[in-house]
């Protein structure tokens, strides 16, 4: 049986006594009846301030006609607690006509601006990652042409340096540098891939050096230096964020962008899970399996003692229960994982814990 088969078994005990309900919307005693949505708001504070399960967060609107998409919500809505003909408890939204606002350019051409609706999740917070960030596999990342140097022998470079790079047969004006951060591999030992973080925004300066190009750097978040890699610029738009719950899928956290060994809300993580599985918006809950114990005369967790055990040694192996900890969403999948904010958690978030349906 493979390890994520038995994390589906293992959560499966948990969690029995919540599937029986898991059509049943229970609207939160503190919820608002009336709420008037505000710049700064996030759907995701909104759907926790109605739901202990956010993700059912479309269904409190089921029988509201005048709303075709639920994660569609802007500042000035106001929402209204209802209930219907049949006495279910429905949200309701009173939206004012907006008023075209017109937009001046600095060549003196109008446009008219529209209005945008809240983010599902703190877009400070993920803005860097979508846009910037990546998981490359190793053979793509070999083949990028990388930064040799410059003309004042220096090692380290920075905004507005002029550099020397390998060559490429399709160079593009624009261009990106970046640099390996990690290996991601999963519980197994099996390598997913390498995540790779962005160093600088630079461009290419029209220049015939043969084999090399020259380079200038634009924005450097980070210094730069000889090997790192340089890349065309892509334009990262952010996928449209739909919140669902997960169902089957099972995965684990493998790593996070900084590196950190303690996370909590609003870190950054990274899944084992790719987009085959996953898409931005997916919720997954978080949860913490404790150590397997030998049970015996005298109970002990396993590894706690440096004797080896031998074939003949009394005590069953017993395996804990995963106990639900804390939820994640996906923001942005990738061919073999996915980034995932935490947005609730009861206790310190470590690589290995487990995420399935919330």
């Amino acid at each position: 049986m493979t390890s994520k088969k038995i994390i589906r078994l293992l959560i499966l005990l948990v969690l029995m006594p919540v599937y029986c309900f898991a059509d049943s919307i229970l609207v939160k005693d503190t919820a608002p009846e009336v709420y008037v949505v505000k710049k700064g708001d996030t759907l995701w504070d909104i759907s926790n301030m109605y739901l202990d399960k956010p993700w059912q967060w479309p269904q409190l609107w089921r029988t509201n006609i005048h709303i075709t998409n639920p994660h569609l919500i802007y500042p000035g809505d106001e929402l209204r607690l209802v209930k219907n003909e049949k006495g279910e408890i429905v949200l309701e939204v009173v939206r004012e006509l907006a008023k075209p606002e017109i937009k001046l350019s600095p060549e003196g051409s109008k446009s008219f601006k529209t209005p945008e609706a809240i983010p599902a999740l703190p877009w400070s917070v993920i803005k860097p990652y979508i846009e910037n960030e990546m998981i490359m596999s190793q053979q793509a990342y070999d083949r990028y042409p990388y930064v040799l140097g410059d003309q004042e022998g220096a090692v380290r470079y920075a905004t507005d340096n002029l550099v020397l790079g390998k060559g490429s047969r399709r160079s593009k004006k624009d261009l990106n540098i970046v640099r390996k951060q990690n290996e991601l591999y999963d519980m197994d030992g099996n390598f997913i891939g390498l995540q790779i973080r962005h160093l600088a925004k630079a461009k290419l300066v029209d220049a015939d050096l043969g084999k090399q190009r020259l380079i200038k750097i634009l924005q450097a978040k980070l210094e730069v230096k000889r090997g790192d890699k340089i890349i065309p610029a892509v334009t990262n738009e952010p996928d449209e964020i739909l919140l669902k719950a997960a169902e089957g899928q099972t995965g684990y956290i493998i790593d996070d962008l900084e590196q950190h060994n303690l996370l909590g809300k609003y870190n950054v993580v990274v899944l084992d899970i790719g987009a085959d599985q996953v898409s931005a918006g997916t919720i997954m809950g978080i949860y913490s399996q404790g150590p397997k114990i030998i049970d015996g005369k005298q109970p002990k967790y396993e590894g706690e003692t440096d004797m080896i055990r031998s074939a003949f040694s009394q005590g069953n192996e017993i395996t804990q229960p995963a106990l639900k900890i804390g939820e994640v969403v996906v923001f942005k999948a990738f061919d073999t994982a996915s980034y995932a904010l935490i947005t609730k958690s009861a206790k310190v978030i470590k690589r290995g814990m487990i995420v399935a349906k919330p």
